[in-house]
């Protein structure tokens, strides 16, 4: 089995910048690797992307977006990430079911037990092995978005607390899996860490790679 690596955060945070990044560098030593993202990696996925950040002016439904981030992510983790892992690849997801904890539970204020029984569901049980947590305050954050917000970066600023405080609270809860990194250093020093933490975990599964090094 391969190995299964997310990165989670508020908007603004530098998740994908660092997946890229990590990515990149797990493929230059010759592993087979995967990089991905939530909502989208699949067809269906894709749409469902584009309605769950457009803005509009009825809003959508707590329930009906929780659904919504479900359907895209079983696509996902039956048509990407779990195949991918059983060919022994390392799977590296930008947001993946921590996301909807900590978005439609702690932010919407969904009960976190019917989040939970959504997310089994969605991911057939199947957990990341590691899972970076680039914190930042939400304020801060958002200033970094040049380009227009979408429907989440619209949300009130308790809105974005509530989610900020909803991942420490998962982090915390589980620190043998998570890695909780300051987003506001440099991006090459979070790039160096969170390699680090990797290179400890390729030490423990051995993967082979598909190109000498």
């Amino acid at each position: 089995m391969g190995l299964f690596i997310t990165f989670e955060g508020g908007e603004g945070c530098g998740k994908s910048t660092q997946a890229r990044k990590l990515s990149v560098e797990l493929k230059r030593r010759g592993y087979d690797v995967v990089l991905t993202y939530e909502p989208g990696g699949t067809p269906l996925g894709e749409e469902l992307r584009r309605s769950l950040k457009r803005a509009r002016d009825g809003g959508i439904s707590a329930e009906a977006e929780l659904l919504l981030f479900a359907a895209a992510r079983s696509e996902l983790t039956s048509g990407v990430i779990r195949p991918a892992l059983e060919r022994d690849a390392i799977v590296v997801c930008d947001r993946y079911a921590d996301s909807t904890v900590a978005y439609q539970g702690y932010g919407r204020g969904l009960s976190l037990d019917t989040v939970a029984a959504v997310n089994r569901l969605a991911t057939q049980g199947l957990r990341p092995d590691l899972t970076v947590l680039l914190d930042m305050d939400p304020a801060s954050a958002l200033k970094r978005k040049r380009h227009s917000r979408d429907r989440f970066e619209h949300e009130s600023p308790e809105f974005h607390e509530r989610v900020r405080n909803g991942y420490l609270a998962l982090a915390q809860a589980d620190t043998e899996h998570w890695l909780v990194l300051p987003a506001g250093t440099s991006p090459s020093a979070l790039a160096r860490r969170v390699q680090d933490r990797v290179d400890a975990l390729l030490n423990d599964h051995g993967l082979p790679r598909l190109l000498p090094t």
